[in-house]
């Protein structure tokens, strides 16, 4: 399926399990959301748990709050990235907070569903990516999918948490289909993982860079290099165990993100990775990411977002050392 189709199946399942699940964002009803993620749930479960809202962000969040105080686990949708903003206040200051003001005595369990990044050709306010500015909030939990199979399994897991979920979906790879076997044991909310093996450098990404990351691995199997791709999965808290146990073995390692290069998730990243594996690295740790400048109009985005080829360069720079 889709991974538009697997939140969906998740989001679906969720929400028979549980009757306090609601969903809330603006078109998500009778239109089944800009991105069709939604669709047929109002249908199903009615108006009362699939709230169809004004256009208020920070009213949809500031209510999600409320409902999670009464027992509710509500599922605020976040309509693009850009549209976030108007919540920052309510999702720094009271979302990521209440847990702590109340000694862990009160959970919040509100997962915000944010589609982020470029690639669709929107206009501006519809291309982002924020995520460095929650993973930087403590209190809050900030995890993206990059396939299918994540989708479905980690909207459940991030739904079933008694901590706020920032939960970013790459908005580029919605229609992207893999298998989802909906019986296995899926991988912890909070783990990352290794999606291809290899031994000459380690490729650390996360979101809709994954994919492309993999690209680059296998552009990179024909001239005889085997890259190791690692997705984070979770960026806040980071799971580094993985990415540490790459770059030991293969000594190189590059950090790729849509985001803005400066301050970004990749800076963290390097961080660590240089304190924690200084030995073993054979090169300094790179960063491919965007420009540090606002989101391009669509027409320019292929010149701003980080590509296959920016990544094996990257690649070849590392390997020179």
């Amino acid at each position: 399926m889709t991974m538009a189709k697997a939140l969906n199946a998740g989001l679906r399942k969720a929400m028979e399990d549980d009757p306090t699940v609601l969903l809330a964002g603006e078109d998500i009803g009778k239109l089944g959301g800009v991105f069709r993620v939604t669709e047929g749930l109002q249908k199903d479960f009615g108006e009362s748990r699939v709230i169809d809202t004004p256009l208020a962000e920070s009213g949809i969040v500031g209510t999600a709050v409320g409902l999670a105080l009464r027992g509710y686990r509500p599922v605020c949708e976040i309509q693009f990235d850009g549209f976030v903003f108007p919540a920052f206040d309510q999702i720094v200051t009271q979302v990521a907070r209440m847990r702590w003001r109340t000694k862990g005595a009160v959970p919040m369990p509100v997962v915000i569903r944010i589609p982020f990044g470029g690639g669709i050709g929107a206009v501006e306010h519809h291309s982002e990516s924020p995520e460095a500015y929650f993973a930087h909030t403590v209190g809050l939990k900030v995890v993206t999918c990059s396939n299918p199979v994540d989708a479905y399994w980690m909207i459940q897991q991030a739904i079933a948490s008694d901590d706020p979920v920032i939960f970013f979906e790459p908005k580029r790879r919605y229609y992207e289909k893999a298998e989802v076997d909906t019986t296995t044991e899926p991988l912890g909310l909070h783990s990352s993982r290794v999606a291809r093996p290899g031994r000459d450098a380690t490729l650390i990404a996360y979101g809709p860079m994954v994919k492309t990351c993999l690209e680059a691995a296998s552009a990179a199997a024909d001239e005889g290099r085997e890259l190791e791709v690692v997705d984070l999965r979770t960026l806040s808290p980071l799971d580094l165990g993985p990415v540490y146990e790459s770059v030991r073995r293969t000594g190189h390692a590059v950090v790729v993100h849509e985001a803005p290069v400066s301050v970004g998730l990749g800076a963290e990243v390097a961080a660590r990775i240089t304190e924690n594996c200084f030995y073993s690295l054979e090169a300094p740790v790179l960063r491919v990411a965007g420009a540090d400048v606002p989101y391009p109009p669509s027409k320019a985005e292929e010149d701003y977002l980080p590509d296959l080829d920016s990544v094996l360069d990257a690649v070849d720079r590392s390997l020179a050392y």
